[in-house]
């Protein structure tokens, strides 16, 4: 049983921005506007990024020119971090979804923190390890179940429903093609769904979209 004394497990997204921000790690801020690129797929891979505001989708495009959004992430998510594993070229394209505001950290950099800062490179790993849980989900979700659940759930991923800091009940203006482009579906099913949803009570439009956590219905519904 833990002590009375012993103190609570400090959050993934302040314990990194806290570490980066005291610990003289070399970096450079960079600011996005929506629907800008951050990399291309097939780039040189030299940097890791950290996500301080907004949110990224990493997509990837097949020879035949398919694309299939693979994961989107938000404050407090690193990425670019294959170029940690060898990864000489970006095998995905990273765009915001929103304006959005990353710190870019060399790839040298940041091997040198991971190696002498025990502390920060526990909670790196932990950090890549529920994002690749996270990315598995996605992709079982893409297999199995309904554009309604698709939906549903990226909804509530990009209002952040689950992670340790709170919830963005708010989302800003992003519109039904880049949520079809997500979910893997047309954009009149989403115009559909997204009409069900507002007519029941799960999301509502009060300057940006209002997310409900009742939309959890919808995915945990068989």
């Amino acid at each position: 049983m833990p002590s009375a004394h012993a103190k609570p497990a400090p959050k993934s997204a302040f314990n990194a921005q806290e570490f980066l921000d005291s610990a003289g790690v070399a970096r450079t801020v960079a600011a996005f506007k929506k629907k800008q690129t951050v990399f291309s797929q097939g780039d040189l891979g030299a940097d890791v990024f950290y996500i301080q505001k907004g949110s990224v989708r990493l997509s990837v495009v097949n020879k035949t020119g398919k694309e299939a959004v693979v994961a989107v992430l938000g404050p407090g998510d690193f990425f670019g971090e294959g170029c940690l594993a060898g990864q000489s070229h970006r095998i995905a394209t990273a765009a915001a979804v929103t304006p959005t505001t990353v710190l870019v950290i060399e790839k040298q950099e940041m091997v040198r923190v991971l190696h002498t800062e025990h502390a920060f490179s526990d909670r790196f790993i932990s950090h890549m390890l529920s994002r690749n849980v996270r990315i598995e989900e996605d992709l079982v979700d893409q297999l199995f179940n309904s554009s309604e659940k698709r939906l549903a759930r990226t909804l509530l991923l990009l209002a952040r429903y689950g992670k340790e800091d709170k919830p963005e009940n708010v989302l800003p203006k992003i519109s039904q093609e880049m949520l079809a482009e997500m979910v893997g579906t047309t954009r009149s099913r989403v115009n559909f769904f997204m009409n069900k949803f507002r007519k029941l009570g799960f999301i509502k439009y009060n300057g940006g979209l209002q997310i409900n956590s009742s939309l959890l219905s919808v995915v945990l519904h068989d």
